[in-house]
């Protein structure tokens, strides 16, 4: 019956296997291999797997990376090897990951897929910079090119760069983009000298793009949000709540919308959304048994991370310490806190604690026509 089965219809329901499924499926024959690519092809937000966690070490332990399968609740180690660089992640796009390369402090970026074992360098910045925001916007697939081909737009802000006339380094209140479709980037204009100063000191790389703006939570007490509103070129600055308090804090998108997350010492995790006023509504918290089982009876958050796609946020420390999973449960209709385990053994083998940086990301088993130019 299989093998009558229209190539179409075959293609979609591959499209609802979960990746490790998929891929043994895709193993089977060549017909089968061609129907599982194909599945790809589907309109971005009509996956109803849940997405998969990918760790990368923060320090230089060896180039690898880690995986959570939320199907099977495994933990799965996949070798860097292939990546000429040791890397920290930045963003996801779809299945690939916005890496930038740790053996230099001058910010070069990269792209790959750690399961199809696919990397590209991007072209270096016009302007060489130090410690730059960086943000991401992912327009789906290019118009001109294959459909596996995701569109996307980078955007460098500030950042330390060597100022003219050799009197050292300055901070670089310009702004860069980078267009996927063209692989070049261009120097989009100037930005406000103190939110450069405090886009390259207090802002980690992790940005939000929701409703027209590129958000980055700037990490000095008390916090505060930086936005570029794309269309008008206009910078703004937003408050938070409970700013003073907070002993972390960080931004995911949530149903297409800026969410805040921040947690008080010896006290609760709170989730915030960003209305359409501008002011921050407040939507739950995580909760207290979760938040005490995260802890660990420390009751501090300062060492806390969190990361996060449409559909799904993680809260975590390091791999071997156990996380707490904001997850929208598709079938119920609503939002759900669960509970996963680090990642202590593979295969019987132990695993020892370190600290990592995540994506969250839908495994693309395809490979990327882009990353073989």
């Amino acid at each position: 019956m299989w093998r009558n089965l229209p190539f179409d219809l075959l293609a979609n329901i591959f499209s609802l296997l979960s990746p490790d499924t998929l891929a043994r499926a895709r193993s089977a024959c060549r017909h089968w291999n061609m129907c599982a690519n194909a599945s790809y092809t589907a309109p971005v937000g009509t996956c109803r797997q849940p997405p998969w966690l990918v760790a990368l070490p923060t320090r230089h332990r060896g180039l690898f990376c880690y995986a959570h399968n939320p199907i099977i609740d495994k933990w799965h180690v996949l070798p860097l090897d292939f990546v000429p660089d040791p890397v920290r992640p930045i963003a996801p796009i779809r299945g690939l990951i916005l890496l930038r390369h740790t053996s230099t402090t001058t910010l070069q970026l990269a792209i790959c897929n750690p399961f199809t074992r696919q990397y590209k360098t991007l072209p270096m910045l016009i302007i060489a910079r130090t410690n730059p925001a960086v943000g991401l916007i992912e327009l789906g697939p290019s118009p001109t090119q294959h459909v596996l081909c995701p569109y996307f737009l980078v955007y460098v802000a500030g950042g330390m760069s060597e100022a003219s006339g050799g009197s050292g380094a300055s901070y670089e209140a310009t702004l860069e983009m980078y267009d996927s479709r063209h692989n070049t980037w261009q120097v989009i204009g100037p930005m406000p000298m103190e939110f450069a100063v405090r886009l390259t000191v207090w802002t980690p790389n992790e940005s939000v793009y929701s409703n027209g703006v590129l958000y980055w939570m700037t990490s000095a007490r008390a916090y505060s949000v930086m936005g570029f509103e794309i269309g008008t070129n206009i910078w703004r600055e937003l408050s938070v709540p409970m700013a003073d308090r907070l002993e972390f804090a960080a931004l995911v998108p949530r149903n297409k919308k800026l969410v805040l997350i921040g947690g008080v010492c010896r006290g609760d995790a709170f989730v915030w959304e960003l209305g359409e006023d501008g002011a921050w509504n407040s939507i739950g918290k995580v909760p207290f048994e979760l938040g005490v089982r995260f802890l660990g009876g420390n009751g501090s958050w300062g060492m806390t991370k969190c990361v996060g796609i449409d559909g799904e946020v993680w809260l975590y420390r390091d791999l071997g310490s156990g996380m707490v999973v904001w997850r929208e449960d598709w079938e119920k209709g609503r939002w759900e806190w669960n509970w996963v385990e680090g990642c202590c053994f593979i295969r019987g083998k132990q695993v020892h604690k370190f600290p990592i940086k995540g994506v969250v990301l839908h495994p693309n088993l395809a490979p990327s026509y882009m990353l073989n130019i």
